[in-house]
């Protein structure tokens, strides 16, 4: 869980027209506990930031330093790029990674625990169903009993990803917990503090990354190496061993996607299906998208894929990176250089926007995961950093206003075929940046902006409830 941006609760308490000593009354603390908060020397639990929340009438992510809260407003660093790049279980990194991981942290809690309970709302409500959240559950729970409920009626949330973890002993409750699912595999506990995660990156805009490595004769890989710890460049060889096994899974897959959509596995099929008089641009098409295939049909299927930036857009990424490799012969160690490029990228927009469907639909999960591979592709092909930073910019802005209106909640229809588009675009963008970088209009940072204030705007049924768009018109 990102660090509590502490100017935020400044912000939002003056603009109520409160003292310290009026909100510490209606929290029921010391002012001196508010005057902490402020000052950034302690961090508000769980169960305050709620109160919070509901008091100010904004969500949990607003004081969150990885979001900015308004406009004007800044957040104050960038987390490791090991937060970005997760390995785990598809379809959805909130709505499978997430639960995952709260209920086997609830079981550790409580060891006495041998029945349990846990009620869905929100996002996870609506969409839990699809995703296989209830059977992420269970498998995580087991072997104990466990029932999984879809309240999807009440709406006073702090979060659209809530859950309530009900623990019980021979049939009597013994413990509860509320847990929101923030995003990225990253969860929180109502009843416990914020736990911090360090911010080991002090810029947080495209334009003060760019001036520090031209500053430092640095590429931007250079750069989050510089800045990453003990273990950074094994754990994203790592990153890459996971997304080149799930494209050979993929592309050896066949069968129909669980679901009940009766939706075909059709990477090996894109593979092997060559025109007799087949272009070279043809083939690259097929290849490509083939390999975004492979990974997100596993992703579908529940498999091991490393999110990038997230499970639903998981494909876009190793399928252009993937074929460059098979193309070109890039090795390893370059691939990984341009993974890492992608996660700087990736990792603005997670600070200064969102890569959360639910937050801000498909454009922060697609949208992202095709500026990342442009960026790892300008970085293949040693771009400068105003062309990387130019056919990202023109990635995002080209899905501005993507709504997330999954199928049955199904991370398939449209989610797949999204991937394989995405990642042909990302190749479109950085063709396009290094003809005309010097003629731009539109910076990195302002796209990322412009992409935060385009997801408040969309409505909530078109982000990842399955209300609105396709979902509802087609079934």
């Amino acid at each position: 869980m990102q660090k509590i941006n502490p100017q935020r609760i400044r912000d939002l308490r003056i603009k109520q027209g409160l003292s310290q000593q009026e909100l510490a009354h209606q929290l029921g603390i010391s002012d001196r506990a508010i005057s902490k908060w402020e000052l950034g020397y302690s961090q508000p639990s769980a169960s305050h930031l709620i109160a919070l929340s509901r008091l100010f009438c904004v969500g949990i992510e607003d004081f969150l330093s990885a979001a900015q809260a308004e406009k004007g407003e800044e957040s104050q660093g960038m987390q490791s790029l090991v937060e970005l790049f997760k390995i785990g279980r598809g379809p959805s990194s909130s709505h499978t990674m997430g639960p995952e991981r709260a209920c086997k942290t609830f079981m550790e809690q409580h060891p006495d625990v041998n029945e349990v309970e846990v009620v869905l709302y929100g996002s996870l409500a609506k969409t839990g169903k699809g995703h296989g959240t209830d059977r992420v559950i269970q498998k995580t729970i087991a072997p104990f009993p466990c029932q999984v409920v879809f309240n999807v009626m009440e709406t006073d949330l702090p979060h659209p990803n809530t859950m309530d973890i009900i623990g019980k002993r021979d049939g009597t409750e013994i413990a509860r917990a509320r847990v929101v699912s923030v995003g990225g595999g990253s969860v929180c506990f109502e009843d416990e503090n914020v736990a911090q995660t360090l911010d080991i990156y002090k810029e947080h805009k495209f334009s003060d990354i760019a001036a520090y490595c031209k500053a430092h004769s640095l590429r931007l890989w250079e750069y989050a190496t510089e800045r990453e710890g003990a273990g950074f460049l094994a754990y994203m060889e790592k990153v890459w061993g996971v997304m080149k096994s799930a494209i050979a899974r993929g592309l050896a897959d066949e069968g129909v996607l669980p679901g009940g959509l009766s939706v075909k596995k059709k990477a090996k099929a894109l593979l092997q299906n060559q025109h007799i008089d087949e272009s070279v641009q043809t083939r690259e098409n097929r290849m490509v998208c083939a390999f975004a295939f492979a990974v997100s049909e596993q992703n579908a299927s529940g498999e091991q894929i490393a999110t990038a930036p997230t499970c639903g857009s998981a494909g876009v990424l190793p399928a252009v990176l993937y074929y460059q490799q098979q193309q070109n012969k890039y090795s390893d160690k370059q691939i990984i250089q341009a993974l890492i490029t992608a996660g700087i990228v990736g990792n603005l927009i997670k600070t200064n926007a969102s890569i959360s469907g639910a937050e801000c639909g498909c454009q922060a999960e697609i949208g992202s995961a095709c500026a990342m591979a442009a960026s790892a592709l300008g970085e293949l092909f040693l771009l400068d950093i105003d062309k990387i930073e130019y056919a990202a910019e023109i990635a995002i802005e080209h899905h501005l206003g993507l709504t997330c209106d999954p199928i049955c909640g199904l991370v398939q229809i449209p989610c797949i075929e999204r991937n394989a588009v995405a990642a042909m675009r990302a190749i479109n963008a950085v063709s396009l940046a290094s003809f005309l970088w010097d003629s731009r209009k539109i910076s990195l940072d302002k796209v990322i902006k412009t992409m935060k204030e385009t997801g408040r705007d969309i409505s909530v049924s078109y982000k990842e409830t399955s209300e609105a768009g396709l979902a509802k018109i087609v079934f």
